[in-house]
């Protein structure tokens, strides 16, 4: 594939940290040394998780946002490498497959101005290229028997990865959306707003739970639009932490209820967690307690088919911070979900 990058011995020596009387996390992981076809080389590893970054901005950039969340992958590869490897860890069970590549394209969309209309149908064109590499390696490695965690990029990501997740189980799938905002905003082309309208539109998704939804940031319009359609179903962030209408954890009992009758993904958007640097960081969230124990609880069911950890956009200072929150996530993910 033109834009993956698989993640080889050297890149994973360059960021472990080695300590005597310890065995990092990294140092158990597996790899791929070369790549023909991603199915070919996973079908007989022995794995149960496959992880895989994306390292572009492009579909925020074409929702008019900030093009921030570029760096979320190497940024957790740090931290993840160097976690410990230990019965609670099963570092023996991943392999990091590397990432989808978009340097070269990003920087042509900075050059971009997205208020006119020709250059903004440029930018949403290569979201569309995005589109149909994430949902090809999706599909190869559920195909091959493996579960996707993926990790970095807008939220635009979600609809290649319920498109592959789609065409591997040959039939629409259900997702549960941990997000401040719906991302069902209208077919006008694709962007970071609009992956589960496109993949609802387009028979992919059947089922959708949006967890969280902020009301002060969901038009009067999307509201309508998703009371109409039975598949989707939803909940506040309001009526869960401010008015105390709801309870967090029956919530999650609920959204289960609507996504867990086949297969399933998990999405997670950082933007819904209480200041995390993301494209649309907020002052008032859910805790980082709360997104783990959400990962923990949905990953657990049998039916949970994949991750996708998105909108993370870590600066200089805050690196770490963003390291360590997605490896946590991810290690709840594979702990939970292990069978």
């Amino acid at each position: 594939m033109e834009h993956l990058i698989l993640f080889t011995e050297k890149d994973k020596q360059q960021l472990l940290k080695k300590r005597k009387g310890e065995t990092k996390f990294g140092e158990h992981i597996q790899l791929i040394p070369n790549l023909t076809k991603i199915y070919d080389n996973i079908v007989n590893l022995d794995v149960d998780y496959v992880i895989f970054g994306i390292t572009e901005a492009i579909g925020i950039i074409a929702n008019y946002g900030k093009p921030s969340p570029y760096h979320a992958w190497h940024t957790t590869l740090k931290v993840l490498l160097n976690i410990q490897s230990n019965d609670f860890t099963n570092a023996k069970r991943v392999l990091i497959l590397g990432h989808l590549d978009y340097t070269e394209e990003q920087k042509l969309v900075y050059d971009l101005d997205v208020s006119k209309k020709k250059q903004l149908s440029k930018v949403r064109n290569l979201v569309e290229t995005i589109d149909k590499d994430v949902a090809y390696v999706v599909s190869s490695i559920i195909k091959a028997g493996k579960t996707p965690i993926i990790i970095g990029g807008g939220h635009n990501n979600a609809y290649g990865n319920i498109k592959g997740c789609a065409l591997a189980n040959n039939g629409k799938i259900n997702v549960v959306n941990f997000d401040a905002h719906s991302d069902f905003r209208a077919e006008e082309g694709r962007h970071s707003g609009n992956g589960f309208s496109y993949a609802f539109a387009e028979g992919f998704l059947k089922n959708y739970f949006i967890f969280g939804l902020h009301e002060n940031y969901t038009s009067d319009t999307l509201l309508k639009t998703m009371r109409k359609v039975k598949f989707i179903e939803y909940n506040t962030y309001e009526a869960l932490e401010v008015r105390n209408e709801l309870d967090f954890i029956s919530e999650m009992d609920t959204a289960l209820d609507h996504v867990s009758n086949t297969t399933f993904g998990i999405e997670i958007d950082c933007d819904a967690i209480e200041n995390i640097p993301s494209s649309a960081m907020t002052p008032s969230g859910f805790s980082i307690q709360q997104a783990r124990q959400f990962v923990n609880h949905l990953g657990k069911h049998k039916n949970a088919a994949y991750l996708h950890i998105c909108e993370a956009a870590p600066t200089n200072n805050e690196d770490t911070k963003i390291g360590k929150l997605i490896t946590y996530l991810i290690s709840d993910f594979i702990r939970a979900n292990r069978h």
